[in-house]
């Protein structure tokens, strides 16, 4: 199973996506990574979601492959609305979430990272949009959350990437730690978290996000608007067949 959920102490839930190769993932995986973060976040036994990945990297976003494979526009419209609906359940999630982050953190990543409560990253962790070379956008909204306005700007249209202690030096990223240190870090934030009482704290995500001036569900779509003319005229399936050429997929 590509997204796992598990309770290893009272009080935290860790989700799990396990995807591989680049935990790139399928339409069904962002809807059933939406679920299992909508559902850690119901169950009042639950004071705090870790999300969190195996392998060599965090999220690599949409599985390209199957958009490619589509003859229509079935996997594009699936692949958005997916999107959209597991970075709308990490924002509106009921309790705190903890992006646990190492190696890459691509696309879809960005997404989920940029609408956590609070990220810790391995410091080989590195984050960017790849979209524009994808013929897509997307996620600017999240990215836009993690660093200034200007450097999200840059980022976004070159495709560059920047790393964890960057983002650190930002103030988005909580701690940088080396990969073995990773999950018992996200654990020893949680473990604070989850002594706390779960009805201040869950009133205190609604009134965080109740004064958040991004508003993240609108102007991600926004965005998507966009990538939809993109491949109605025809540019993102070249772009997206030029990326899987280069890699020999």
């Amino acid at each position: 199973m590509p997204i796992t959920t598990h309770q290893p102490e009272p009080g935290i839930t860790v989700v799990t996506v396990d995807a591989p190769p680049v935990n790139a993932l399928s339409v069904q995986g962002w809807f059933d990574l939406a679920a299992a973060v909508t559902s850690a976040g119901a169950d009042p036994e639950t004071h705090v979601v870790v999300l969190r990945a195996e392998g060599r990297g965090f999220n690599a976003g949409v599985d390209i492959k199957e958009i490619q494979r589509d003859k229509g526009y079935s996997a594009l419209i699936g692949a958005n609305q997916g999107c959209a609906a597991a970075f709308s359940a990490v924002y509106d999630c009921a309790v705190p979430v903890i992006a646990s982050v190492q190696g890459f953190c691509l696309g879809g990543g960005v997404g989920l990272v940029g609408n956590a409560d609070i990220v810790v990253a391995s410091e080989d962790a590195t984050f960017g949009l790849p979209e524009v070379d994808r013929g897509a956008l997307g996620a600017a909204t999240h990215l836009s959350r993690l660093v200034p306005q200007h450097l999200m700007r840059a980022l976004y249209y070159t495709a560059g990437t920047i790393d964890a202690k960057q983002l650190h030096h930002h103030g988005s990223v909580f701690a940088v730690v080396p990969r073995e240190d990773l999950d018992e870090t996200a654990l020893g934030v949680a473990r604070q978290i989850a002594a706390k009482d779960t009805r201040v704290i869950r009133a205190a995500k609604q009134a965080l996000n109740g004064i958040d001036v991004q508003p993240v569900h609108r102007s991600y779509r926004y965005e998507q608007g966009f990538t939809f003319e993109l491949n109605l005229a025809g540019v993102s399936d070249a772009a997206r067949q030029d990326f899987l050429d280069s890699k020999g997929a």
